[in-house]
């Protein structure tokens, strides 16, 4: 596998003071140059070149026009030497791109920012990349992923990037394996509430009728998890386990956050038990109308369509651990995010009071050989599967079920909290799990992926 390596947290942190121009002098490091081959299903997302450390994005947002003034400043480091290089973006117009403060010549194409520096970059220097833009986004329409991307809702807006619409609102290098922290400033007409990723930093300030709010996650993150909703919500806040729970609900649609807010909690403290510390500084959850038909895990603070059951909950906090923290290395393998949910859904089931896991496995492993249920790789869908329930998120917790049963369940118990901690903030993929699990386990276990992941049919029944 070819992957960059990624800064540490503190490496992390170091680049956002860098932003306020108090980044000591260590604080980058050349990275060597790495060709990282562009994702099989979404070729066109993510750039070469350089390694963002840390996004600052300045959103003023107007729920009445739905109009977006914005300022994006990119902070990274150059893997190589830079005339010039790409960003992501599809969004509203840009008005100005400067780096390392000196204006910038560009061009767009496509979902494509070609950014041409007034001077070059030299390889492992580090540099900051501002861009204005202005304007209304516009989600993402696909007829086999759905809408995501900046979705205005009646009050305002969310934003739902998976699996490449961060794009709509904010420039980036949408590459899996790129991940980096964020700092959200988000203004809005006074009485609006804007949430995000991660914790407050502060109160909001209002001031001549505006009021900006900021968030600061401070893990890396990959583009698809970040989030912004804006609009009326309610919010409650608390703190369970010594983690800040923050979850609000739009109080138009009906509903309370009362049921999500004591499940977050419920769940969030069942499955550290499972699978280890948490890997973020809050958790919580946002209801919303926002008419796309699915829950997503954004980024410490999941946003649901509508009101949650508890088994959504349950995935949505499951996947802070297996999707978020640990990232695939490609979408090809976004089974281990899906799986993973999935199967901490049965596991919960089977310990209040539900079927047990086995019976569910059994359940879908009746399915004749002959059904469509069968009929894609788990591990490799394509890009008009990756959503698709049967294939990855069933068929991958019924694989993680067969693991199981293979190894017992103390070495996979085992495996679980050691893929979690092993890879946490970064990216893994198919493969590392079977290395993990083989070294584990100390048995081969090729033919099983293979057969499981890899293999287009029904296989033969566990033995």
């Amino acid at each position: 596998m070819m992957r960059r390596t990624r800064a540490t947290a503190a490496t992390y942190a170091a680049c956002a003071l860098l932003l306020l121009g108090a980044a000591p002098a260590h604080a980058f490091r050349p990275s060597s140059p790495v060709v990282v081959p562009p994702d099989p299903y979404f070729p066109l997302s993510g750039n070469q070149g350089y390694d963002v450390r840390h996004y600052d994005l300045d959103l003023d947002f107007t729920p009445a026009s739905h109009l977006l003034d914005a300022r994006a400043a990119i902070s990274a480091i150059a893997d190589r030497p830079l005339h010039r290089f790409d960003l992501d973006y599809s969004g509203p117009a840009v008005q100005q791109v400067l780096v390392d403060g000196r204006p910038a010549s560009y061009q767009r194409s496509g979902q494509k920012l070609t950014v041409v520096p007034a001077r070059p970059i030299r390889a492992g220097s580090p540099f900051i990349v501002r861009v204005q833009y202005r304007g209304t986004p516009e989600r993402i329409s696909d007829p086999t992923l759905g809408d995501y991307g900046w979705i205005n809702t009646p009050d305002g807006a969310v934003a739902l990037n998976e699996p490449d619409g961060a794009r709509t609102w904010y420039p980036l290098n949408d590459d899996l394996n790129d991940k980096a922290t964020y700092t959200f400033r988000v203004t809005t007409p006074a009485g609006v509430t804007a949430l995000a990723n991660g914790e407050p930093d502060g109160d909001p300030q209002t001031r001549g009728g505006r009021t900006t709010a900021t968030w600061q996650m401070r893990k890396p993150m990959a583009g698809y998890l970040s989030m912004v909703a804006v609009g009326d919500f309610t919010v409650t806040r608390t703190t369970d386990g010594g983690i800040p729970n923050i979850t609000a609900y739009d109080p138009a649609g009906g509903e309370t956050d009362a049921a999500l807010h004591r499940t977050t909690a419920e769940a969030l403290a069942w499955e550290k038990k499972r699978f280890g510390r948490y890997p973020f500084d809050s958790t919580g959850g946002i209801v919303d109308r926002i008419g796309v038909g699915y829950a997503l895990e954004t980024q410490s603070r999941p946003v649901y369509d509508g009101a949650p059951d508890e088994l959504t909950v349950v995935h949505e906090i499951a996947h802070q651990w297996y999707g978020d923290s640990v990232t695939p290395t490609t979408w090809r393998d976004i089974w281990l995010n899906e799986g993973f949910a999935t199967y901490t859904e049965w596991l919960w089931q089977e310990d209040h009071g539900g079927p047990t896991v086995q019976q569910t496995f059994d359940g879908l492993y009746a399915t004749p050989a002959g059904d469509p249920f069968w009929n894609l790789r788990t591990a490799d869908p394509g890009r008009d599967e990756i959503f698709n329930y049967d294939v990855v998120y069933l068929r991958g917790a019924m694989t993680l079920h067969v693991l199981r049963t293979t190894i017992g369940d103390r070495d996979f118990f085992a495996l679980l909290r050691e893929w979690a901690d092993t890879h946490r903030y970064g990216n893994a993929s198919t493969r590392d799990l079977q290395g993990l699990a083989e070294k584990i386990s100390h048995r081969r276990l090729g033919p099983l992926f293979d057969a499981w992941l890899y293999t287009a049919a029904k296989p033969a029944p566990p033995s």
